[in-house]
């Protein structure tokens, strides 16, 4: 299956050093069309202002969380087949359980490598 490399991807964190983790693993399996968001209410903008083939948001952030965004994007109908990932420090299964309800496409655990995130992006847009 060969996945669109070029399509834009939204990385949603409010801690900059993991947005320029996210970037530096998403510019290692080739994605380069990448924009950031600093927090839910940043990347709602962005997603509802332009195009975006994937994004990719942390779970933990401040005022909206990414369980938030989610299930705002999930509630509009231009964004709601938008592929999701989330990213967290914690594996607790009600927090996969809530993410999976909200509708997300997958679920990464802190710490991942490029070839953890390359698997769980080929999954996510396979199904897309």
């Amino acid at each position: 299956m060969s996945v669109d490399k070029s399509m834009n991807v939204l990385i949603v964190d409010d801690y900059k050093t993991m947005l320029r983790i996210i970037r530096n693993l998403l510019k290692q399996i080739d994605f380069n069309n990448v924009e950031e968001a600093a927090d839910g209410s940043e990347a709602l903008a962005k997603l509802r202002a332009g195009h975006y083939g994937l994004v990719i948001s942390d779970w933990n952030m401040q005022p909206m969380t990414g369980l938030q965004l989610l299930q705002e994007v999930r509630a509009d109908n231009r964004l709601k087949d938008t592929p999701f990932i989330m990213i967290t420090a914690e594996s607790k299964a009600e927090n996969v359980v809530a993410a999976k309800q909200a509708g997300v496409s997958n679920y990464i655990v802190k710490p991942f490598n490029a070839e953890t995130l390359k698997e769980k992006i080929e999954k996510v847009l396979a199904h897309a």
